[in-house]
């Protein structure tokens, strides 16, 4: 019979964050991750400053600054075509060293998180195997069973099983847990375009006629997000990739010379944007963190960033329990007890953006309102450090702070860099 202390459904953000915490404090750690690698198209890839200052306790801060990234300051909603786009956010008011949002592809980071998460001999991370069911006993959760992509099944037990497999997770199929949802007005369509010597750097947002874009930087090529009324994915393709490829052009109009990359519809690939969350994250032997406790709107970017918060907390309130081999109830439900506050703001705000500025522009009008509205409170924003600072806190660090089990954190050797201080491209 396979067991472990902790079973981590998910290898992502969330998931290895938490079993690289729990490994170094010395708790046996399985990690289940379905696919053979972490490479991954069109993940978000914004790593916020609560993120940069984890990884700065953890001892990472070095070898992340290697990785490839760009540095975004400011954060921005576009107001309708040719209009320029409302500053809500500024980090750059923010002390430093963390007063950026860095860009970074996602298996970049997971693969760094997976590399000193192996230096711990508690921890196991088994790729290309899949949670399909949970076992139950006496109405407590007791751990998983599995399947391989070469097809051969088991049973791993586990005196916790922790949720982080996402939107898609296995545990949101318990009726148990409740799942809230809130309406979004919008999809997504990602897709990538070349990116020249000369074009701007980090995140970049434009607006069309019914459409809004945020491109993320990777190097050599954009990766690109173009929001979309809710349910029109079919409508719009029916008109034709001509069309979309002209309008885009016309929204970003330094990037025109290249939309013809896209030259099938299988190039654009599309999001079914959601916004919820379960009302209870947890039952028995179980806990939901990440996106398979709420899924976030694209909003912000902050979503990875909520997840690592949620995996920091779980690791320090129940790091003890597990070490002690009884996890009750009400351990798992502080989990929830101390992030959901959290949650909730954090959508409400999303809620909020999508109400007053996404929904407008999507529909051709002009956000908050009226145009002269939004040009005022720019202003308004712009010319106060007080509301600027505001926003950005939340946006670098959220409603609340979590800091790792002292466990977990590791001293920088002498004369290394910080995060901060490497370099950047």
């Amino acid at each position: 019979m396979e067991k472990t202390t902790c079973c981590v459904v998910g290898g992502g953000p969330a998931g290895m964050v938490l079993a690289l915490l729990l490994a170094r404090a010395g708790i046996a750690v399985t990690v289940l991750e379905k696919h053979a690698d972490f490479l991954r198209d069109f993940r978000g890839d914004t790593v916020h400053p609560s993120t940069l200052a984890l990884l700065d306790e953890l001892g990472l801060a070095e070898p992340f600054a290697r990785l490839p990234q760009r540095r975004v300051r400011t954060v921005q909603l576009p107001v309708g075509a040719g209009r320029p786009a409302v500053t809500v956010a500024d980090l750059s008011v923010l002390p430093g060293p963390y007063n950026y949002v860095a860009m970074v592809p996602q298996w970049d980071l997971l693969d760094l998180l997976a590399e000193h998460a192996r230096r711990e001999p508690t921890f196991e991370l088994r790729m290309n195997t899949e949670a399909t069911s949970f076992l139950v006993e006496s109405g407590r959760v007791t751990g998983v069973r599995y399947r391989t992509s070469d097809g051969r099944t088991g049973e791993l037990r586990a005196l916790l099983t922790v949720a982080c497999d996402g939107r898609g997770s296995l545990a949101r199929s318990r009726p148990e847990l409740g799942l809230r949802r809130f309406t979004c007005p919008m999809d997504a369509w990602w897709f990538r375009l070349p990116r020249r010597d000369g074009d701007p750097s980090g995140l970049v947002g434009g607006a069309g006629e019914g459409f809004l874009t945020a491109m993320i930087d990777r190097g050599d090529y954009w990766q690109c997000a173009a929001l979309i009324p809710k349910g029109a994915d079919a409508e719009l393709r029916a008109g034709g990739l001509d069309r979309f490829r002209a309008a885009y052009a016309a929204g970003v109009p330094w990037i025109a010379d290249r939309t013809h990359v896209l030259r099938s519809w299988d190039d654009v690939k599309l999001l079914d944007v959601h916004l919820d969350r379960l009302r209870r994250w947890h039952r028995p032997g179980l806990l939901c963190i990440g996106d398979a406790a709420h899924a976030m709107s694209p909003v912000f970017g902050i979503g990875i960033n909520l997840a690592v918060q949620d995996a920091v907390a779980t690791a320090r309130l129940l790091a003890g329990p597990l070490r002690r081999g009884t996890v009750r109830l009400r351990d798992v439900r502080g989990v929830q007890r101390r992030r959901r506050p959290t949650t909730v703001v954090t959508q409400a705000l999303q809620r909020t953006a999508h109400a007053r500025f996404i929904a407008p522009v999507l529909r051709g009008r002009p956000p908050l309102g009226s145009a002269e509205r939004a040009r005022r409170v720019a202003r308004l924003v712009g010319g106060s450090p007080w509301l600027r600072r505001l926003p950005a806190y939340f946006v670098a660090y959220g409603a609340r702070r979590e800091r790792p089990p002292a466990a977990a954190v590791r001293n920088r050797e002498p004369g290394t860099q910080t995060a901060a201080g490497g370099q950047h491209a």
